[in-house]
């Protein structure tokens, strides 16, 4: 229900993605005669028995596949560990470059694949590993087995891990109402307005898209965040690609507070969504 959410606190899509997005979905043979251009962020959700060539795309006469269906929107993967190894690791490349190349031997095919990544997957096979009611059967070595079925170079490319617990009955029961997805769009779109101005000068539009040059330019630290930043990556042995999404998701909190500079406690945050890291090097 989270994921499905997701396309709905995003920005609109402006109108050259929608003809893009409307493009791709042409091409799949998934466009109506009935429907015209496609004007909301797409969401897809394929089953973990998909193959490689469904996620990414192939075929005698080549097709784009999951990630290029997705481009513009969220393509939430459920169940992550239950995907084969090598489907997950095909994403590597589309993850980082944006983009899908398929080459056979009577033509190659380059399709988009901008799209955001959202999984969930069970802390170990039982799914009662951490909960405060129910016991855990699962030894050590079975849940390392488990969450290794993800490779490190795959979580390196994702952002943000966070450890969503059971909720209580109460929380479920109360009348209360909680946020709703319009006001949160309003704080995503003020902060992407804030990212489009900054970065305008670049020709790129969001955090994600920061090149090292401008990460150094517009992630700068004060000398407490440099000693977050320098323990977290000591104690738990991130990579250089982690330190880069960490310091993308710090901008993007201070943004989200209209904050100039990105201050300790953005950083602690940043560093707080690395739960799986955590969890390997522990």
């Amino acid at each position: 229900m989270l994921a499905r959410r997701i396309p709905t606190i995003l920005p609109p899509m402006s109108f050259d993605e929608a003809i893009e997005t409307t493009k791709i979905h042409s091409v799949a043979g998934l466009l109506s005669e009935k429907k015209g251009l496609i004007g909301t962020r797409p969401f897809r959700a394929p089953h973990h028995t998909i193959s490689d060539a469904g996620l990414i795309g192939g075929g005698s006469v080549p097709r784009p596949g999951e990630v290029s269906l997705a481009n513009n929107g969220v393509l939430f993967l459920d169940e992550l560990p239950e995907f084969q190894r090598h489907v997950l690791d095909v994403l590597r490349q589309p993850l980082e470059d944006g983009e899908v190349t398929i080459s056979r031997a009577a033509t190659s095919l380059t399709f988009p694949a901008r799209f955001m990544l959202a999984a969930a997957m069970n802390p170990c096979q039982c799914g009662f590993f951490g909960d405060q009611l129910r016991e855990c059967n699962c030894t050590p070595p079975m849940i390392q087995r488990y969450l290794s079925r993800i490779s490190g170079p795959l979580l390196d490319r994702i952002d943000l891990h966070i450890q969503v617990p059971a909720v209580k009955y109460k929380e479920l029961a109360q009348d209360e109402r909680s946020e709703t997805s319009a006001a949160i769009r309003e704080r995503v779109l003020s902060a992407r307005q804030m990212q489009f101005h900054r970065l305008e000068p670049f020709a790129i539009y969001c955090n994600a898209q920061m090149t090292p040059r401008t990460m150094r330019r517009f992630c700068k630290l004060d000398s407490e965040s440099e000693k977050q930043m320098e323990n977290a990556i000591t104690r738990l042995g991130l990579s250089a690609r982690a330190y880069d999404r960490i310091l993308r998701v710090a901008r993007t909190i201070a943004d989200l507070e209209a904050a100039d500079r990105i201050g300790a406690r953005h950083v602690a945050e940043a560093i707080q969504y690395r739960s799986l890291d955590r969890t390997y090097w522990q």
